[in-house]
């Protein structure tokens, strides 16, 4: 079953360029975005800069209206019930932002908890739950504006599940982050996850997309430039494993071996390689067979970087 499911959306702005800025130019934000959504995944969403993500979340969400195609979350027709899309949405667009920096991380969820309708004891409970559930709750009675950027994000997250949503969108969550804090919101996101909910994520950390989620789009110029799972993606383009295989012992290995001096200061046979399993034995029973003992053995995997890469250059 899908939580999100999109078809044919697109979305043209016009804006003004020029130093005067009397020149208008049609930009198709999103040109004809296909996505389908796996209840209960985290679904990651990336690409360069002006691709197309944050108008994909913000029509997904409800926050703007298509000019052609059609969109449901859990069901719901984005712009025909839209209301009954927020009601069980969450969303982080910058987690800096959309709160009162004289009211504590507290006041500020019970805010947002009776805004969606809880008495004022149901939102005290909710926010105290959710302090708990970031790693704030020692910190929920200080000033919002004394919060880091750390806190800031916690807090953002803490406010999208106020009303304990089946689906969170999270536009660049760990945006600005130091690498603790991020790791913190990581580990957030994963759990939120094992817990049912379905997670819509966007970044620019190829690793984090990687490591958090089952599916990934890459969006180049408004369209979906490809599509899977992340291992799948690398198949799909090619990409090669490079195999490693310390040689130790006096001599070289043969010629048709390439190989490089180590950091041991040993001889390292590297290949690149479609089926490393396949090759790392056959370099292995190779050296063996001519006298060599074999050091250390490793097998590099082609990283999600390089998919990136791949796809948006063509």
């Amino acid at each position: 079953m899908y939580s999100v499911e999109c078809e044919n959306l697109t979305k043209v702005f016009v804006e003004k360029r020029g130093v005067l800025r009397g020149r208008k130019e049609v930009v198709k934000a999103v040109d004809g975005v296909s996505l389908k959504v796996s209840e209960g995944s985290v679904f990651g969403l990336v690409g360069p800069n002006g691709a197309g993500k944050t108008t994909t979340i913000k029509i997904l969400t409800t926050l703007l209206i298509p000019d052609s195609g059609r969109a449901w979350v859990e069901g719901f027709d984005v712009v025909k019930e839209a209301d009954k899309v927020r009601e069980i949405i969450g969303l982080v667009l910058a987690p800096d932002k959309g709160f009162y920096p004289r009211l504590t991380g507290y006041e500020n969820l019970v805010y947002y908890g009776r805004l969606y309708g809880f008495s004022k004891g149901e939102a005290g409970e909710r926010a105290a739950q959710l302090l708990e559930l970031v790693g704030l709750h020692g910190d929920g009675h200080r000033f919002y504006d004394e919060y880091s950027l750390g806190m800031k994000a916690k807090l953002s997250i803490a406010k999208a599940l106020i009303n304990d949503p089946k689906v969170l969108f999270l536009d660049e969550p760990t945006i600005g982050l130091d690498p603790l804090s991020a790791k913190k919101v990581r580990a957030l996101i994963s759990d939120l996850a094992k817990q049912g909910k379905t997670i819509l994520l966007t970044s620019h950390n190829m690793w984090e997309v990687e490591t958090l989620s089952s599916e990934v789009a890459l969006i180049n110029k408004g369209r979906v430039a490809a599509h899977g799972s992340p291992r799948e993606l690398k198949q799909q383009l090619g990409l090669s494993y490079v195999v490693e295989v310390e040689v130790v012992g006096d001599g070289k290995p043969a010629q048709d071996m390439p190989f490089s001096l180590g950091e041991r200061g040993n001889p390292v046979v590297k290949v690149k390689s479609h089926s490393p399993a396949d090759d790392l034995v056959k370099i292995i029973d190779e050296l063996r067979k001519n006298g060599f003992q074999v050091g250390f053995v490793r097998v590099h995997e082609p990283s999600f970087e390089d998919v990136f890469a791949k796809v948006v250059s063509g």
